[in-house]
């Protein structure tokens, strides 16, 4: 998708780690996941609204 190679996605993650620190990752995981899912449920919704 983004062409990301193991190094840029190590230094995204430790950039990510330096800024909102440990003890806040799992919820920003959790709130992106939870953002992936409204959106894949909203585009599904769209393509069922097209047929």
């Amino acid at each position: 998708m983004f062409n990301l190679g193991f190094q840029e996605i190590l230094i995204v993650f430790l950039i990510v780690m330096l800024l909102f620190g440990p003890s806040q990752l799992p919820k920003l995981a959790r709130g992106l996941g939870n953002a992936m899912r409204e959106f894949k449920k909203a585009t599904k919704e769209v393509e069922e609204g097209l047929k």
